[in-house]
């Protein structure tokens, strides 16, 4: 892991170390950043009786508050603060040499995830369109579960799983040790509970179309730029055109 000292650039970006972190106001160290904690999308007895009130409490109200707190106390001052999460999360993961801030801004982002991924009467299956390529990417949707329920269980410790085809993208996500309270050490029981009475297609639908939509958008930026080079390109051509036709006008003279 990258340490940067007081005014050192990290490969762009630069960290200030924590004696910058805090504004003075009067006798009083008050933190500036936002990064905001950010509710469920559903009242905390919501997902009852599939997760306890209980679990929302302790897992939202207390881990992921400890996580927002500690990235606002890590990013007030410096570059990061201002941005949005997911920008600090590309800024500090800094090519896979962490910067500090970069574990805090990751599990505020997971447990959104986390907490969006679920809805009360979930479950069930996906939509047309999700299940079609659920489907010819796993074989079945029943495949899918199985593989889901597979790496979930197998995950040593707390973490999170996740099934995707390429590796990258996840379809779902499922936290390890959000059920302990409910299901001490069932994790099997639970993982069913998720994959049946949690799980939110919708979300799931609507990251998708998400994720199409931006990288549709990648793709005519990227085909603007490939046409502003060939743009610019054909101008130099003609100007080099130019430039020999004024030069061979001079020497027949």
């Amino acid at each position: 892991m990258v340490v940067c000292h007081r005014f050192e650039a990290c490969d762009g970006l630069l960290y200030r170390s924590a004696n910058r972190q805090f504004r003075q106001r009067g006798s009083r160290t008050t933190i500036t950043a936002s990064v905001d904690l950010k509710p469920p999308p559903y009242p905390l007895n919501a997902l009852e009786p599939h997760m306890s009130k209980e679990t929302l409490d302790y897992h939202w109200g207390k881990h992921h508050r400890t996580y927002v707190e500690n990235l606002n106390k890590q990013i007030v001052g410096t570059e990061l603060d201002g941005m949005i999460l997911e920008d600090i999360i590309l800024a500090t993961y800094n090519k896979g040499v962490f910067l500090p801030p970069f574990n805090n801004a990751a599990q505020v982002w997971n447990h959104e995830f986390f907490w969006e991924s679920m809805k009360p009467d979930g479950g069930g299956k996906p939509s047309e369109e999700l299940l079609e390529l659920i489907n010819k990417d796993f074989g079945s949707f029943e495949k899918f579960v199985n593989q889901f329920k597979l790496a979930a269980s197998t995950q040593f410790g707390s973490g999170w799983a996740w099934l995707s085809p390429n590796a990258v993208n996840p379809l779902v996500w499922d936290y390890s040790h959000a059920y302990y309270l409910d299901f001490q050490n069932r994790r099997p029981d639970y993982i069913t509970t998720f994959m049946e009475k949690l799980v939110s297609w919708e979300a799931v639908s609507s990251r998708l179309e998400l994720a199409k939509a931006r990288a549709t958008e990648r793709e005519m930026q990227e085909e603007r730029r490939k046409r502003e080079e060939e743009e610019g390109e054909l101008a130099e051509k003609a100007v080099e055109m130019y430039v020999e036709s004024n030069t061979d006008d001079s020497e027949a003279e």
